[in-house]
């Protein structure tokens, strides 16, 4: 319950958008919220998880001695 809870503004400064993309991900219900009447508000810890469970590695290609000629 130590969890800080974020406006829509907020988590999209957060993830470096525009309010409508956080706004689309509670409405497809992508992302955890609370309402609190008419107000939206999103766990800081839901934030991280979408940004974890969204992050792709990269992918390290093995360097091989023989190289195609071009």
């Amino acid at each position: 319950m130590n969890d800080r809870y974020l406006s829509v503004t907020q988590v999209a400064e957060v993830l470096g958008t525009t309010v409508r993309f956080p706004r689309r991900l509670i409405e497809e219900r992508r992302i955890r919220y609370v309402k609190v009447g008419r107000h939206v508000r999103i766990p800081e810890s839901a934030v991280r998880d979408y940004i974890e469970t969204h992050t792709v590695e990269p992918v390290r290609r093995r360097r091989t001695r023989y190289r195609r000629a071009t």
